[in-house]
């Protein structure tokens, strides 16, 4: 699928959405590279789409599942990544991840924390470079701050730590790996918001047996959102950025499309 086709589609959302949204409670869902600090509440389950590709053709599409697990405090989700890098396409490595509402349970509450833990499932061929080729773990910690009724600001840092990776050959080292980041929200109204995010990343690679390499990418990512309510609890919340790569990503602009279901 072309760039355009998939900007014809964003654009054909966006018209029906602005058509047919209601007004409703501001929207909560996850910024697009950044993870805000809100559970699902009790008996609310999410389904999140996240397409990404760059101008060189590369793209990652996600699948997020998010539910509760009896209420709010505790959620369980799993996403599965499938990855085209360099004419490879396949699945990816799968996370299973568990959040814990530590804080922003309340409604008053104007500063929400909730510590994600992931285990990294070795789901994707390593022997293709798409996936690490063992076990893998991942913390973080999204912090999300209500400022005004019009701006929201999300903070996240976290780690990654894959021991006894492999590259394509088979050889094994760990592989470890460090993310910053930040997402300003401006609830323009209710129903739809203007986003600017950055997003920061340290990865190392497997080169040889022992032996890893690091690498970075460092993205600024503004876009929009919109919610599309139905009277039977239903709301879509579609989404379009354009990521700009600076720094060490300078060239790897590209586009972003992001589509959740809420129920």
């Amino acid at each position: 699928m072309s760039k355009r086709t998939l900007l014809l589609i964003a654009i054909t959302l966006v018209t029906a959405v602005s058509l047919r949204a209601q007004q409703s409670q501001p929207i909560e869902d996850n910024s697009f590279l950044i993870e805000e600090a809100y559970n699902q509440e009790k008996g609310v389950i999410q389904y999140i789409n996240s397409y990404f590709r760059t101008r060189d053709g590369n793209y990652a599409y996600s699948f997020t599942n998010e539910f509760p697990l009896g209420g709010q405090r505790h959620q369980f989700s799993y996403t599965i990544n499938v990855i085209g890098v360099n004419g490879r396409n396949g699945l990816g490595d799968t996370f299973l991840n568990y959040r814990y509402q530590l804080k922003g349970m309340k409604e008053e509450d104007r500063i929400s924390i909730s510590p994600r833990f992931s285990v990294i499932l070795p789901t994707g061929n390593y022997r293709r470079a798409l996936g690490n080729g063992a076990v893998g773990f991942q913390f973080n910690l999204p912090v999300s701050v209500k400022h005004t009724d019009k701006i929201v600001t999300h903070w996240n840092a976290g780690a990654t730590f894959v021991p006894r990776a492999r590259d394509f050959l088979g050889d094994r080292a760990n592989s470890s790996g460090l993310n910053l980041g930040q997402s300003t929200v401006f609830l323009l109204r209710n129903n739809f918001n203007l986003l600017v995010e950055t997003s920061w990343n340290r990865l190392t690679a497997v080169t040889a047996a022992g032996r890893t390499v690091a690498g970075y990418t460092l993205l600024l990512n503004p876009g929009i959102r919109w919610a599309w309510n139905f009277k039977n609890g239903l709301q879509i919340v579609p989404g379009l950025a354009a990521p700009i790569g600076i720094g060490p990503s300078y060239g790897q602009n590209g586009i972003f499309l992001y589509l959740s279901f809420e129920r």
